[in-house]
């Protein structure tokens, strides 16, 4: 159980990488990784297997982390947390890199581990 709820945490946080470099909407508070982990726990089954389409709980946790994150500190944030958890868990970049598309949700850049948080 502890290693599917890892699985799950680096899943969430290599979708919050991608969604957060370009996310243009949100809170003004600045966001934690544990709000990150919140909105993307429901894409931890998509992401870790690639298989089918992720489900609709993780396509409005890929929306809450963009209108949650307007601010480039936010985005950084959000990033490093993703990044963070991806070099833990298994991801599948495939699945990372299509989730905005399968959520109708644009964000701009590819989803990616290697991205570079800092620009």
């Amino acid at each position: 159980m502890v290693k599917g709820a890892a699985s799950m945490v680096a899943v969430v946080l290599v979708i919050a990488l991608a969604m957060i470099q370009l996310v243009t909407a949100g809170g003004e508070e600045g966001i934690s990784c544990g709000q990150v982990d919140a909105y993307l726990i429901p894409c931890v089954p998509y992401l870790t297997t690639g298989a089918g389409d992720p489900a609709p709980k993780c396509c409005d946790g890929v929306r809450s982390l963009k209108a949650n994150t307007a601010t480039a500190d936010d985005r950084r944030a959000a990033c490093g947390c993703v990044k963070a958890a991806a070099g833990r868990y298994p991801v599948k970049d495939e699945a990372a890199s299509s989730l905005p598309t399968k959520c109708g949700v644009d964000i701009g850049i590819p989803i990616s581990k290697a991205i570079d948080c800092q620009t």
